[in-house]
């Protein structure tokens, strides 16, 4: 169930809360991301981000995997459903910091304004999907809520089609999108094409069946 953007203030931890809190986190670690605390106040820790892309991305590299369309040094194309990227953030880098950091782990081009950071947490048996705002901090709800991934984890989408900014879209990542979709219209066409044929040949042999002398 996807809900509104956060916007619930924080009541922010103490110094001696947020060590207490690190303390408890690292002792419930299974993975080894622990989280480090330093002197300064400011701690460091991991954060997993799971990719649910509906849209093609662009990046500058030619040895993508998935289906490409490519444009002078950059290549777009799908991520694989499900994958998940591991970044090593510190409590002060805020949503926009952190997806621009993903997007640069990925070497994607696209502007960053056309992603959103949910967190998909539990609450009463159900799921909850809710867009975090640009000022929000990922490693501080990440400490508050534990380390298990089924009660807080973060996730990467585009923006909702009535909110994306299509003028931050280059020119040549329009066309390459425009190919792609091209690509997939002809595919789907072909299936239907090939279904239809199929269909039609066991009428047309039922009929001879049916109209075969004696």
């Amino acid at each position: 169930k996807d809900v509104q953007k956060e916007r619930e203030p924080h009541a922010y931890l103490s110094k001696e809360e947020v060590k207490e809190k690190i303390q408890s986190y690292n002792s419930s670690v299974t993975d080894k991301l622990k989280m480090t605390l330093n002197a300064n106040g400011i701690y460091t820790g991991f954060i997993k981000v799971q990719m649910e892309l509906c849209r093609p991305i662009t990046v500058q590299s030619s040895q993508s995997q998935g289906r490409c369309a490519h444009s002078n040094n950059e290549t777009a194309f799908y991520l694989p459903d499900g994958c998940v990227n591991t970044l090593h953030i510190s409590s002060t880098n805020t949503v926009r910091e952190v997806i621009e950091a993903l997007l640069k782990k990925f070497f994607v081009a696209d502007n960053p304004a056309k992603f959103a950071l949910y967190k998909r947490c539990h609450k009463e048996d159900q799921v909850y999907t809710c867009k975090l705002s640009d000022r929000e901090h990922p490693l501080y709800l990440r400490l508050v809520a534990g380390p298990r991934t089924e009660m807080l984890s973060f996730v990467l989408r585009e923006h909702e089609t009535g909110e994306v900014m299509w003028e931050a879209f280059s020119v040549p990542e329009l066309q390459n999108f425009l190919r792609i979709l091209d690509k997939e219209e002809n595919d789907q066409l072909q299936m239907l094409k090939n279904r239809y044929a199929a269909y039609r040949g066991k009428l047309e042999e039922a009929l001879r069946g049916v109209l075969k002398p004696g």
